[in-house]
């Protein structure tokens, strides 16, 4: 929990969403995943895929 969500946008001049993952609900740190979305502090589930990244947060902070 805590590593951060980045879905790049598919369209020119749309900003890219980001969030931070609440909560962990598959095997071994995997999908789904819980997240609270920057722009407006909305929480849903989130299966990642294509453009999308999942940056880790340091281990320890």
């Amino acid at each position: 929990m805590g590593d951060r969500i980045v879905v790049r946008s598919t369209h020119q001049g749309e900003p890219d969403r980001t969030g931070r993952v609440t909560e962990v609900r598959g095997e071994a740190g995997g999908p789904p995943y819980v997240v609270q979305w920057d722009a407006d502090g909305h929480t849903g589930v989130f299966y990642p895929a294509g453009s999308c990244t999942v940056e880790h947060e340091p281990a320890g902070t």
